[in-house]
């Protein structure tokens, strides 16, 4: 068994388009929320999403023609994956590039693509619907091209599991290395889903909020709490095998120690509410990474903010640590980033790798009235300094897909 470590990390979010700006936010409790403003979003019932800002790919993109041969989704991951790489320098090393992987997932894949094409082929006929429809709508082809920009030709494929997605690709990824199949690989997921159909279809299964108040947007564990905000982004993560990282004196920001992947074989949509697959795959993460005082471990929560994921969520987490549940330090992120499904275990995995690194537990913003069900500490709307070892993150899918990985503070 080979020692895996993260070594660069990349960011495309609601709250800062690079790693710094992304943390920096959290740590300042910025809420990336408001009105909706890529379409016209009158004739629907929500009017509230967290929107990537500024977003330019040219800064990413060599040629005009690559843009407009990716769907927004494929660009998001090829940003994050620019910063992640060149923030690990690893290209910069003698580098095995049979041996470099490309694990990138994404919930929804090409979704704003597929709403185009589908309206020209309505208004047009199907000789208007482009050539490059099909590499730009499926969910794969963000793996594809990052593996070919960088001519990782190891271990790549994406993972397919709804919001958890991107928690299970660096939970693959990690076994891969750490079973030694692979040197490093580019880990993460993204999403671009901000569309009047992806909107409606969430509407129409009540997963949404439905407020106008960007401040009671995303607001897990408050008993005012009504649904989840959509966002969209990437995260990335460069995991490299230890002795790897070492030899080229890369910088290294956390151990990842344990993995979770399990299911609830219970319902299309709705978590079990007694929480067994969450469960299952938290003590699975922590029980591999030997975790044992509650008191110096972040858990970076799935957290939606809708009813019924955050008391299941509340009442796993009591399950797996008992008592001593009440020492955790736990918040969720998505009260600023709103819901960036795919992408959202990615970014989370990065914000708890900077919490450990700087003994900072992010916020959870919004936070206003306790509910019973929910009585842990979410570290409410202000960042502690909090010195801690282990992190752990937590994602929970439609189809009940549950994951969680778990990283540990570095130590040589």
């Amino acid at each position: 068994m080979y020692r895996v470590v993260v070594t660069g990390m990349g960011v495309i979010s609601p709250v800062g388009n690079d790693l710094d700006s992304f943390w920096n936010s959290l740590k300042d409790g910025i809420c990336g929320i408001d009105t909706i403003k890529r379409f016209d979003a009158s004739n629907l019932k929500v009017s509230l999403d967290a929107e990537v800002k500024d977003f330019e790919p040219k800064k990413y993109y060599d040629t005009m023609q690559e843009i407009r041969k990716s769907d927004l989704f494929m660009q998001y991951a090829m940003a994050a994956a620019k910063e992640a790489v060149e923030d690990s320098k690893i290209l910069e090393s003698e580098l095995d590039k049979t041996r470099f992987g490309v694990y990138i997932g994404s919930g929804i894949g090409g979704i704003s693509t597929t709403l185009r094409e589908t309206k020209k082929l309505m208004e047009k006929g199907p000789e208007m619907v482009s050539p490059f429809f099909v590499p730009m709508m499926i969910s794969n082809m963000a793996a594809g091209s990052v593996s070919i920009k960088f001519g990782a030709k190891g271990p790549t494929l994406p993972v397919v599991t709804a919001c958890a997605t991107s928690t299970h690709t660096i939970g693959e990824a990690y076994r891969t290395i750490k079973h030694g199949y692979a040197d490093a690989i580019i880990a993460g997921g993204s999403e671009a889903s901000i569309n009047e159909l992806a909107m409606a279809g969430f509407i129409n299964c009540q997963a949404l909020n439905l407020t106008d108040n960007p401040e009671d947007g995303s607001i897990p564990f408050d008993k005012r709490r009504g649904g989840f905000v959509m966002g969209e982004g990437a995260g990335m993560l460069i995991l490299e095998e230890y002795e790897h990282a070492v030899k080229r004196n890369a910088r290294i920001y956390a151990e990842v120690v344990g993995y979770g992947n399990t299911s609830d074989a219970y319902h299309i949509t709705a978590p079990d509410p007694e929480g067994d697959g969450a469960v299952r795959a938290i003590k699975n993460a922590t029980e591999e990474a030997g975790v044992s005082d509650c008191r110096t471990l972040y858990v970076n929560a799935h957290g939606t903010g809708t009813h019924l994921n955050d008391a299941m969520e509340t009442k796993a987490l009591k399950t797996v640590f008992g008592d001593k549940a009440y020492d955790l330090h736990i918040s969720s992120t998505k009260s600023m980033t709103g819901h960036m499904m795919g992408a959202t275990g990615a970014v989370e995995a990065i914000a708890s790798v900077k919490a450990l690194e700087e003994g900072i537990i992010p916020p959870t913003i919004g936070y206003k009235e306790k509910d019973e069900e929910c009585d842990l500490n979410y570290t409410p709307n202000k960042a502690e300094k909090v010195a801690i070892n282990y992190a752990i993150s937590t994602s929970l899918g439609f189809g009940g897909h549950n994951a969680c990985i778990a990283f540990k503070k570095y130590e040589a």
